[in-house]
């Protein structure tokens, strides 16, 4: 496709709708995008069929129908299975279309689906996001892009209805070596958010309180100040899965091997987190 995404000349397609999907595809929708959707559980898609959007059976039937095709789903297995699959997104996307991942996955799964796209004529991008299911919710997302220059730039209108952080690191890959770098600061920083609370729990100090003192000063972080509260509130439903956070450090742990970092502050985040998820709180917020 030529110049960036327009309302009314650019048909969008959406694979994933689940807590950040829901909200970021329902943004374009509001914008004025007709929209095709498709996930494994129809359900989920169900606010979006409200809003407008068409459900497809499968990524290809999204793609057939669609200009740009975005996906956030759970695992890198998930993202291989919607693009490159047997009714994968590619098999249905017209010469000129684009896939944008917005899934954190390996940036080497974000090559290959971006050679694989230059063969049909078609452009990738990856497009992993932070800042959890209320910056998807509120369209304050952090976008960190990785692809042809071109390609961002037909999506850039589409972005800036999710996010306000948009930035573009590199061609292909390099949106998911970003994430890789922001799920490392958060990992060993929730240890020290959930180290603190226990300390003042422990101290008999009111946590709320603790929050809004700490919070604004040099301690202050996305993670203390969003997820503290809910963790002083027991509410631990998820706005990021343990399970896909587990997901996260292990590609980033695996992609410092193969750059023979030595990461133990994110090693030790790992084995914690793990231990979240074999207590049964793999499908709990990353707070839990």
């Amino acid at each position: 496709m030529e110049g960036p995404a327009e309302p009314g000349k650019v048909r969008v397609g959406w694979i994933g709708t689940g807590v950040m999907g829901r909200w970021m595809c329902q943004h374009v929708i509001d914008a004025g995008y007709s929209a095709t959707v498709f996930n494994r559980t129809p359900a989920k898609a169900q606010p979006l069929v409200d809003a407008g959007a068409v459900l497809a059976s499968s990524p290809e039937e999204v793609a057939a129908s669609s200009d740009i095709v975005f996906t956030i789903v759970g695992m890198p297995a998930d993202v291989r299975e919607a693009v490159l699959g047997e009714r994968g997104a590619l098999k249905g996307l017209r010469e000129g279309g684009i896939i944008v991942d917005m899934t954190t996955t390996e940036p080497s799964l974000a090559v290959e689906i971006a050679a694989a796209a230059k063969t049909k004529g078609c452009g990738a991008v990856d497009a992993p996001v932070s800042g959890g299911d209320v910056g998807a919710r509120n369209a304050a997302l952090s976008i960190m892009v990785g692809g042809d220059a071109a390609a961002v730039a037909a999506v850039q209108p589409l972005f800036e209805l999710m996010g306000k952080n948009i930035r573009r690191m590199g061609e292909a890959g390099a949106g998911q070596h970003t994430k890789m770098v922001n799920q490392t600061l958060i990992a060993s920083g929730m240890v020290g958010v959930c180290e603190g609370l226990l300390y003042a729990k422990k101290a008999g100090l009111d946590l709320d309180e603790t929050i809004a003192a700490v919070g604004a000063g040099a301690a202050g972080s996305w993670s203390i100040n969003n997820l503290g509260p809910r963790i002083a509130a027991r509410n631990f439903d998820p706005g990021f899965f343990v399970e896909h956070f587990i997901k996260d450090m292990g590609i980033a742990l695996a992609e410092a091997k193969r750059m023979r970092l030595s990461m133990p502050g994110l090693a030790l985040a790992h084995q914690l987190y793990l231990a979240v998820e074999a207590q049964g709180g793999g499908r709990k917020g990353t707070h839990a």
